[in-house]
């Protein structure tokens, strides 16, 4: 399908032009229009000066009463001027002094009549002087063309080098065309270089390769995702073919092949979990939002959860307690799952003989939710990444365990984000706090889709961790 395309070059080069040739057009109108009426004034004065010298004459012979002696000096003053005609009667004789002209209307000729003392006779004489006004309109004509000419070439001249100015400000832009065709998965890691790049383009460069790093963390993360993904999703798979092809050439009945099957039902079931917390993730990376409603006691909430965990808590000699209340809109089935990792988590890692606590609190317009219990410590370095996917300590007991494989924390994370919040984990000495918080409105999403809880089915999954003080 054919797109429509524009040339910034193309688009400058003809306003460019347009605007040169109406400026200098108006300057060039201007200059004619003021040099017209300056010659207009002109041919008035000139015609006003030749009226004046010619009553001078006529009335410094008027008392000699000779017109001979008037005529010979009317010939004298009209001699060489061309442009100049007087028609005057004399004696009752109509004679013509200066340049023959054909009479009759002409757009080219200037008359002017006025009256003159007659020399012979008290009856005035009528005159009639002519001003040829060729050499004016020719002038004005040469003017024009020149005028427009000159419009004309400047307008070239400044759109050619303007054309040349325009190509040399948008080579810094072609390079950068050139680079970003460069650009590939092999070479992810290049940038857009802004070095002689325009004041007004570095905004943009800058942009782009910002858009470029979170693209660039993207990939990487997705590339290490897929990795654990595979990796997760590779031991149960070995574990089911090892275990069928030994069941198949050792020839298996009865309580031992059901044996197997019931191993096989576990590994199918762990997959299962992966597969239904990666989708969970999945979405809410997407931004999908959550279908929130309003509570006004977390608390109710998390005390169902709490009478789940009873007999574990009691089986590990560890109190569990619930400390404050806040009212919150929240996502239930979501807010369970979070807290259920969390309180598992906390379980699995606490002392024996001592509490975990679950302390819902109001804090700068949100409402915080957070597990602690004492347990050991693990090193410093660790704790930015308790919530990523598949982290798991490699020498913590069971990390490796069918129940344990690293998305509890970053499923945590997930329903915080959901709900406008964040997630953290602290410790101060040998007490470990995790938790997350809930936003007074939760965040939504752009593409207007909704999020599909999952179940809790038990202990759910999660990463067992405490932190270093």
């Amino acid at each position: 399908m054919a797109t429509d395309s524009k040339s910034i070059r193309r688009w400058l080069s003809k306003w460019l032009a347009i605007q040169t040739f109406l400026g200098l057009g108006a300057v060039c109108v201007a200059v004619y229009f003021a040099t017209s009426a300056h010659l207009t004034i002109q041919k008035n004065a000139m015609l006003a000066q030749k009226i004046e010298v010619i009553r001078h004459l006529v009335a410094e012979n008027a008392a000699l009463g000779d017109s001979d002696f008037l005529r010979h000096k009317l010939s004298d003053f009209f001699y060489g001027r061309p442009d100049f005609s007087l028609i005057l009667e004399i004696d009752g004789k109509k004679e013509v002094y200066g340049k023959k002209l054909e009479r009759g209307e002409r757009a080219d000729e200037r008359v002017v009549t006025f009256s003159l003392p007659s020399p012979r006779s008290e009856i005035p004489m009528t005159a009639q002087l002519v001003l040829d006004l060729s050499s004016y309109i020719s002038l004005q004509q040469t003017l024009a063309f020149a005028l427009f000419i000159s419009a004309l070439s400047g307008t070239l001249l400044v759109s050619g080098m303007g054309a040349l100015l325009v190509r040399r400000a948008l080579k810094p832009v072609e390079e950068l065309g050139r680079q970003a065709r460069r650009l590939s998965p092999e070479r992810i890691s290049e940038r857009l270089s802004p070095r002689g790049q325009a004041e007004e383009i570095q905004p943009l460069v800058g942009q782009f390769n910002a858009v470029l790093d979170r693209l660039e963390n993207a990939y990487v993360y997705m590339e290490g995702f897929n990795a654990d993904v595979a990796h997760e999703l590779r031991n149960p798979l070995t574990i089911l073919i090892g275990e069928t092809e030994l069941a198949l050439s050792s020839g298996y009945a009865g309580s031992e092949l059901r044996e197997i099957l019931g191993s096989h039902l576990e590994e199918l079931h762990r997959m299962a979990r992966i597969i239904t917390d990666m989708l969970f993730l999945s979405q809410a990376d997407r931004g999908v939002r959550l279908r929130g409603e309003f509570t006004n006691s977390v608390a109710i909430t998390i005390i169902r959860i709490m009478e789940y965990y009873e007999a574990e808590a009691a089986e590990l000699n560890v109190k569990l307690s619930l400390v404050g209340d806040a009212q919150a809109e929240i996502d239930r089935t979501l807010l369970q799952q979070a807290v259920s990792n969390l309180i598992s988590n906390a379980l699995r890692y606490s002392d024996r003989s001592s509490a975990v606590i679950i302390n819902v609190s109001t804090h700068a317009g949100e409402t915080v939710v957070e597990v602690s219990n004492m347990g050991e410590p693990i090193e410093k370095e660790h704790l930015p990444k308790l919530f990523q996917r598949f982290f798991r300590i490699a020498d913590e007991p069971g990390a490796s365990g069918i129940n344990h494989y690293g998305l509890g924390l970053s499923i945590v994370a997930a329903v915080a984000k959901m709900h406008g919040g964040r997630s953290f984990a602290k410790c101060v000495d040998r007490k470990t706090t995790i938790g997350f918080s809930i936003a007074n409105s939760p965040s939504r999403s752009t593409d207007g889709s909704e999020l599909k809880s999952t179940n809790i089915e038990g202990p759910g999954t999660k990463l067992g961790t405490s932190c270093n003080a």
